[in-house]
């Protein structure tokens, strides 16, 4: 028998910060997808689920600073939570800079990059689902680090193919920018996945 109790809330929490992004992920595609007549439509929602997202981790980061006894350890709580903010900043991030820069028409390979990043959020759901009931965390973990080494390759070759074939350089200047928020944002996908799996190692 547990004679203090131990907050389990937090798990309900993240699992709350990555059902928002993964709204801002169905945003930032069905943006990018239809082009500037949703974009800037989008990138408004998307700013408005940012702030539920702040309020979500500073109530993780206010619960952690008042329990006594955490499910997993407090560091591993504040760093997922960071890391998942992370994540959403990336997201709007994108989002605001497409509009701003008046960006039309979306290159394909923003739109791809835009569908890895929708991927990455519908398996963060699914590794901290499965860390709430004590499942397997790896498989989504995996085909994370799949999804991140993929959108690097495409990165790479979308940027590559600019300094090739763009001739405004200030559209160059403005997309690589672009490509490189999207980047940092699957990138942050990855962090969570790396702290989940440390986690699993530390309470295997």
């Amino acid at each position: 028998m547990r004679l203090l109790p131990r907050e389990e809330k937090f798990y309900g929490l993240f699992l709350k910060q990555v059902e928002i992004i993964s709204e801002a992920t169905r945003l930032l595609l069905d943006g990018v997808r239809t082009g500037n007549s949703r974009m800037a439509g989008a990138a408004t929602e998307i700013n408005v689920l940012e702030h539920r997202g702040d309020e979500v981790i500073h109530e993780i980061f206010t619960r952690l600073n008042q329990t006594f006894i955490t499910p997993i350890d407090p560091e591993d709580i504040h760093n997922i939570s960071a890391a998942l903010d992370n994540v959403l900043d990336g997201i709007e991030d994108t989002a605001h800079r497409l509009v701003s820069y008046h960006i039309n028409p979306i290159p394909p390979d923003l739109i791809t990059l835009s569908e890895f990043a929708q991927g990455c959020a519908k398996e963060l759901h699914g590794a901290l689902a499965a860390l709430e009931i004590g499942g397997p965390i790896m498989p989504h973990c995996i085909e994370i680090n799949r999804l991140e080494n993929e959108a690097d390759r495409i990165g790479r070759s979308a940027v590559a193919d600019l300094f090739n074939k763009e001739k405004d350089p200030v559209t160059l200047i403005k997309l690589k920018e672009i490509y490189e928020f999207i980047e940092d944002t699957i990138d942050s996908c990855e962090d969570v996945a790396d702290v989940l799996q440390n986690v699993v190692v530390k309470n295997s």
